[in-house]
């Protein structure tokens, strides 16, 4: 699998492309939602690394079913600096098979099951974790040491 050709929105509702960060590795990290207590745990611990990821020329970017608004108001409140991403049309959990039903017991909610991926450079989709349950953190020495 490749990181796919789709557009997400920033926090300024522009679109970006996926594929655009093809020529660097990549985590993406989908989450989802933002202001809930295990999703701001692993996206700090992530931008807590995130020197020693750049360092080796790996970005990292968070997507989520949420609005621009909210992921921004998030990423300000977490001092977030990475690249948060809105799926709020849910095309891209469906092309990584991440969709996750019923949230905090939502009956009709969708929303992205937390999930890590890592691509080379190349776009090739090479490390997949997806969690048993929303409420599971990946194991980021794991993520380290599939970089």
């Amino acid at each position: 699998m490749n990181i796919p050709d789709i557009n997400l929105l920033d926090f300024d509702r522009n679109e970006v492309n996926l594929k655009s960060y093809e020529g660097e590795k990549i985590i993406i990290a989908f989450f989802p939602g933002a202001f809930t207590g295990v999703c701001t745990e692993e996206l700090c611990s992530l931008q807590s690394d995130l020197d020693q990821f750049k360092k080796l020329n790996i970005q990292i970017v968070g997507i989520s079913v949420d609005s621009p608004f909210a992921l921004n108001g998030w990423a300000q409140a977490n001092n977030i600096t990475f690249d948060l991403l809105s799926d709020y049309k849910k095309e891209c959990i469906k092309l990584f098979d991440v969709e996750f039903h019923g949230l905090a017991g939502m009956d009709g909610y969708v929303s992205s099951n937390r999930a890590v991926f890592i691509a080379d450079s190349s776009g090739e989709i090479t490390y997949k974790w997806i969690a048993e349950n929303p409420g599971v953190l990946p194991d980021f020495e794991e993520i380290k040491n599939n970089l």
